[in-house]
C-alpha cells in the first residue's frame, strides 16, 4: 500500500502531463482524485497499526532490492513518527489541490507539479533506505521551485531561484553526513535505516562524529529553517501562490524535523546528546527571532511565514529535549513527552499554518494585497473567512482545546524537566506569538471598512470544504487527541529508549 501511496500521484503527475486537451476543471478533478488515494492508503495503515507494548517499531515493510553491492533498496515502512506527518501531509496535498488558484491557463501543469511534489514527499517520509530519503529530498525541490517560479507573482523569480539555492547547499550538507554515516560502520556497507540505528556506526568515532552531526544539524536547520539560514523562507511565501505556501509550509518544512529524528537523534544518539544542549539553544534563538520578527510585518504573508520560523523552533527544541544525556529519575518519560511534543507540533504546524496560507491565498485572489493595514472590518462582509482565520490563529498560538496546545504543553513540559532555563525563556514566545496573531485579527476583521473591499467576497463552497477538512482535525486533536498521541507515543518511545 506504502509503494501505491508513492506511485500514484507520481502517475498521476505523468498522465496530466501527457493529456494535451483538458481544461482547469477536469485537470482539478482529475489531481484531486488521484491525491485522495494516497489519503485512502495511508488512513487504511493507520487503522492496522499496532500500539501495543512490544509491537514491531516499523510495519506495514515493503522490500525490493534495487542496488545489492550497497544494500540500497526499495525500502518502506512506517512508525510512530512517519505515519502521522505522511497522513497529513496526504491530507494537505488534497486541500491544495481543491483550493481555488489563477492558474493563468497552465491548469493541467500547475497540477502535475502539485501531484509530482505530493509523491517524492511522501516517498521522503515512507522510505527506509538512506540514499532514497536523500533522492526524495532533493526531488521536492524541484517541484517547489516550479510551483513558486512558474506561478507565483512579484519577484516569484528571485524568491524561488533564492529557494532552490540556499535550500540545495542544505541537501548537499546532508549528503555528506550520510557518506560518512554510512562509510564508518565496521559492518557490510548499508543505507538501510534499521541497521544504522542498530549499528550506531559513529558511536566512540572521535572529530568525525560532530562534524558528520554539524553536516546533518546545517543541513535539516536549512529546511526546517532555523535562524539564522531562515532567510530564504520569507521571500518563497510571500511571492508563492497560496496553495504552494500551504505546501512548503505544511510539508517541506516538516521535512527538516522529521530528518533531524531519523538520522541524528536516532542514528548518533551518543554525538546528539553531547550536543543537544547547543541545538536546544539554537532553537530558542529561532522561537524568539521568529516570534519578534513576525510581530514587527505589516504584510500578510510574512508575518505568517515568520511564525513558521517561531513554530519549527518549538519541534527542535522538543528534539533537542529528547536526545538529551540525562541521569534524573523520571527524565526518560520527560524526553518521550518533550519527542511526542514535537512531532504532534509538525502535525499540528502542518494543519494550522496551512490553513493560514491558504486563507492568505484567498485575500490575495480577491484582492491582490498583503498589506494588513489596507485591510479591516471583513468580519461582517466575509464572516466564513473571519471565523476560519480566528480558529487558526487561535489554534496557532496555543490555545486550549486546540492543536497547538496539545504540542506546546508537551514540548514544554519535558523540556522543563530537562533543560529548564530554555523551557523559561521559551514561553516568552507563545506571548508573543498570540500579539502578533491578536493584531492581525484586529487589523483584518474590525474597524471601519475600506470603501475598495464592499464587494469583498466571503468563503465559497469548495474553498469552505478546504477549511472544514483542515481545521475538523485541528479541533479534534485539541478535544480528543488520545488516537493521534497513541501511534506517536508507539514510535517517540522506541527512539528514547534506545538511548
Amino acid at each position: 500500500m506504502l509503494t501505491l501511496a508513492i506511485l500514484a500521484p507520481l502517475a498521476g503527475a505523468l498522465g496530466l502531463a501527457l493529456w494535451r486537451e483538458t481544461g482547469e476543471t477536469a485537470a482539478r478533478t482529475a489531481a484531486a482524485a488521484v491525491a485522495a488515494l494516497p489519503l485512502a492508503l495511508l488512513a487504511l495503515v493507520w487503522l492496522g497499526f499496532d500500539t501495543a507494548p512490544g509491537a514491531p517499531t516499523f510495519q506495514a515493510v515493503e522490500e525490493l532490492p534495487w542496488i545489492p553491492s550497497l544494500d540500497v533498496a526499495w525500502r518502506l515502512g512506517v512508525d510512530g513518527v512517519s505515519l502521522p506527518i505522511a497522513a497529513m501531509s496526504a491530507l494537505l496535498f488534497l486541500g491544495a489541490i481543491l483550493w481555488p488558484v489563477e492558474t493563468d491557463g497552465r491548469a493541467r501543469q500547475y497540477f502535475a507539479w502539485l501531484l509530482f511534489l505530493e509523491g517524492v514527499s511522501l516517498g521522503l517520509f515512507l522510505v527506509l533506505d538512506l540514499l532514497l530519503f536523500y533522492v526524495f529530498f532533493d526531488l521536492s525541490l524541484v517541484g517547489m521551485y516550479f510551483l513558486i517560479g512558474r506561478w507565483g507573482h512579484g519577484a516569484a523569480q528571485q524568491a524561488a531561484l533564492k529557494f532552490f539555492v540556499y535550500t540545495l547547499a542544505g541537501s548537499l550538507a546532508i549528503l555528506l553526513g550520510i557518506l560518512g554515516l554510512v562509510l564508518a560502520g565496521a559492518g557490510p556497507l548499508s543505507f538501510d535505516m534499521r541497521v544504522l540505528i542498530e549499528r550506531q556506526p559513529l558511536e566512540g568515532a572521535g572529530i568525525a562524529a560532530p562534524l558528520v552531526l554539524l553536516a546533518f544539524v546545517v543541513g535539516f536547520a536549512v529546511k526546517t529553517p532555523l535562524v539564522p539560514v531562515h532567510t530564504w523562507l520569507p521571500p518563497a511565501h510571500v511571492d508563492a501562490p497560496g496553495p504552494a505556501s500551504a505546501i512548503l509550509a505544511g510539508v517541506l518544512l516538516k521535512m527538516g524535523g522529521y530528518g533531524l529524528i531519523r538520522i541524528p537523534l536516532s542514528m548518533m544518539q551518543e554525538t546528539f546528546a553531547r550536543y543537544a544542549l547547543a541545538i536546544g539553544v539554537l532553537a530558542l534563538v529561532s522561537i524568539l527571532w521568529g516570534a519578534l520578527v513576525a510581530l514587527a510585518q505589516t504584510n500578510l504573508k510574512r508575518r505568517i511565514a515568520y511564525t513558521s520560523v517561531n513554530h519549527m523552533g518549538y519541534t527542535v527544541l522538543g528534539i533537542a529535549t529528547a536526545g538529551a544525556l540525562t541521569a534524573g529519575a523520571g527524565q526518560e518519560a520527560a524526553r518521550q513527552l518533550a519527542l511526542t511534543g514535537a512531532v504532534v507540533e509538525m502535525v499540528a504546524h502542518g494543519l494550522i499554518t496551512g490553513a493560514l496560507f491558504l486563507i492568505a491565498g484567498g485575500f490575495w485572489t480577491r484582492t491582490q494585497d498583503y498589506d494588513l493595514d489596507g485591510y479591516g472590518g471583513l468580519a461582517g462582509r466575509a464572516p466564513k473567512l473571519a471565523a476560519a482565520t480566528m480558529l487558526a490563529a487561535f489554534a496557532s498560538f496555543g490555545l486550549p482545546a486546540l492543536a497547538g496546545f496539545v504540542a506546546e504543553f508537551q514540548i514544554f513540559a519535558g523540556t522543563f524537566a530537562v533543560f529548564p532555563w530554555l523551557a523559561a525563556i521559551g514561553v516568552v514566545g507563545l506571548l508573543v506569538t498570540a500579539a502578533l496573531f491578536l493584531r492581525m485579527i484586529q487589523k483584518l476583521f474590525f474597524g471601519p471598512l475600506p470603501e475598495t473591499h464592499r464587494d469583498f467576497a466571503d468563503l465559497g463552497r469548495r474553498e469552505s470544504l478546504v477549511m472544514v477538512g483542515l481545521l475538523f482535525f485541528v479541533v479534534l486533536i485539541g478535544v480528543w487527541p488520545t488516537w493521534l498521541l497513541a501511534v506517536i507515543d508507539h514510535g517517540a518511545a522506541v527512539i528514547v529508549a534506545g538511548r
